[in-house]
């Protein structure tokens, strides 16, 4: 009983920690999701709190009951108009953008580190996606105003990227550790599955929750708890079958988001607040399983790593997907430079840990690294890139 009561204590107490810390963070405009790594790691084994925690089991099912709300809450809040301006642009960088990212960073270590492409290709794929919550956050603290389109695509495609991320991890992760099974069939099959699937499970789950809102008996207040519990059985029912959660919850939060019934503004007030406590939540814990000192290390490596991904394959990425929708150098520009990095590359790299393979550890280290580096140059440089980049500012907080 006494060490329950000590872990709901820690646990408050953490979160009004990190709330605090992040509103103070605001007034420099340092990103308010490193101000929760932060809180996390210097609550953990190196830091003053000297909370030793290594549960990757545990990390993962909190990380993937957090992802699948938070990846909810962002295609609930997707307007149609958002969807018109810039849904191709945004699908392009969600799967042709992931793979050449991962690609570009899986063969800068390969060159500079020797490692195996297999194994660069891991944590490639686990880089490429991008974070919208911190995107947007760091929009505002900026008071940045870029074109409605531009938004849309940012929004949009952290999204759409995470489900394609997923699915390339997991199958050179698969490849690794049974790389005889790994043919030409079984990859095509698996694709189809993971994104047919997903997309199939999100379109059906989506519109019998959206007659479920709009027909079912009950009072206001329950929805956003009802609506919860669709999510989570139907990320674990698609994830259950070998098919994207992560895409299938989106979709379903898309559905939901843009049709009309009467408890939708509760909803959207309900899941604004539930996303925030699951990044709080995500952020917290991802510190806590990183030992600190054991990324100087591998310092080297993850400059090297960051560089790239930032310098380098973003910036290849954006441009090739954007360039032939009109986006102009500009926006594609402001585009390659906004792709942080967030919860989802970490969380990632909890599957090579689970699935025993040799350096998953180290990758996972790596990513981690990365994440920060990203967080800190181009979090606390997008006011300044927009303004270079000719962009003004609003007056919108």
């Amino acid at each position: 009983m006494e060490h329950a009561h000590d872990f709901i204590l820690l646990g408050g107490a953490l979160g009004l920690f990190a709330i605090f810390a992040g509103l103070a963070s605001a007034r420099v405009n340092a990103p308010l999701l490193l101000v929760f790594l932060i809180i996390g790691m210097l609550a953990g084994e190196d830091g003053p709190g000297g909370i030793v925690f290594s549960d990757f089991n545990s990390s993962y099912l909190i990380g993937s009951i957090a992802l699948a709300a938070i990846l909810f809450e962002g295609g609930f809040k997707t307007e149609r108009a958002m969807l018109k301006a810039a849904f191709w642009p945004a699908l392009a960088m969600g799967t042709v953008g992931v793979a050449a990212t991962a690609v570009i960073v899986a063969g800068a270590g390969v060159w500079l580190f020797g490692v195996s492409w297999g194994e660069a290709m891991v944590i490639g794929a686990a880089l490429a996606p991008t974070d919208a919550a911190a995107v947007g956050l760091l929009l505002r603290q900026a008071r940045v105003a870029i074109p409605d389109r531009l938004t849309a695509l940012l929004e949009i495609e952290s999204g759409l990227n995470d489900p394609m991320s997923v699915f390339l991890t997991v199958l050179f992760v698969e490849a690794l550790v049974h790389p005889g099974a790994m043919t030409t069939g079984h990859i095509i099959g698996f694709f189809a599955l993971e994104m047919g699937g997903g997309a199939v499970f999100g379109l059906i789950g989506g519109y019998i929750l959206l007659a479920l809102l709009r027909r079912l008996p009950a009072e206001a207040s329950i929805f956003p708890i009802l609506t919860f519990a669709a999510v989570l059985t139907l990320f674990g029912a698609a994830q259950s079958v070998g098919a994207s959660g992560f895409l299938a919850v989106y979709l379903m939060g898309i559905i939901t988001g843009t049709s009309d019934y009467k408890t939708r503004a509760r909803m959207e007030e309900f899941y604004e607040a539930f996303a925030w406590l699951a990044q709080i939540a995500l952020f917290l814990l991802l510190g806590l399983l990183v030992t600190p000192s054991t990324l100087l290390g591998q310092a080297p490596a993850i400059a090297a790593v960051a560089v790239v991904l930032i310098l380098v394959a973003r910036p290849v990425a954006a441009f090739a997907c954007l360039l032939p929708f009109g986006f102009g150098m500009r926006g594609s520009s402001f585009a390659a430079w906004v792709g942080l990095r967030g919860a989802v590359p970490i969380y990632l790299t909890i599957i090579p840990v689970l699935q025993g393979m040799p350096n998953g550890e180290r990758l996972f280290g790596i990513a981690f690294g990365t994440v920060v580096a990203s967080l800190v140059v181009q979090g606390w440089t997008i006011g300044h890139a927009a303004a270079l980049l000719g962009y003004g500012r609003t007056n919108k907080g």
